[in-house]
């Protein structure tokens, strides 16, 4: 059983920064897919970033690059996605994704475990 725990939401002024961190515990795969999305009330849930456990490739949604960073340190089990520039349309419930994958899925429904999500408001 794999457990995921978020961290790091808060509430932060337009053009802050902030960097969330997702933690995976329980049975662990050499090469499993590792993804973040967010959800804001009434949107549906979007991928924002996902990055490879064993080839570090990373993919991310066309409305953060440039601005969200995912990297990873598997010696901590640890994802971490780095937020710069923050708007208040990045305001979202913030969710860690998981899967054993060979490739590196955008969608939710490809992804088995979910942590319980973090909370990131942006303020002007």
């Amino acid at each position: 059983q794999v457990q995921l725990v978020e961290s790091g939401g808060d509430l932060v002024q337009a053009g802050g920064s902030l960097r969330l961190s997702c933690v995976v515990s329980g049975r662990t795969y050499s090469n499993y897919a590792m993804a973040w999305f967010r959800q804001a009330p009434g949107k549906e849930r979007e991928f924002v970033a996902g990055i490879k456990s064993s080839s570090g490739r990373t993919i991310y949604a066309d409305s953060v690059k440039g601005q969200f960073t995912i990297s990873k340190d598997n010696a901590k089990n640890t994802v971490y996605l780095q937020m710069n520039s923050l708007k208040l349309q990045d305001t979202a419930v913030y969710y860690c994704a998981a899967d054993l994958r060979i490739g590196l899925p955008t969608t939710a429904v490809s992804y088995t475990y979910w942590g319980q999500g973090t909370q990131v408001t942006v303020s002007s």
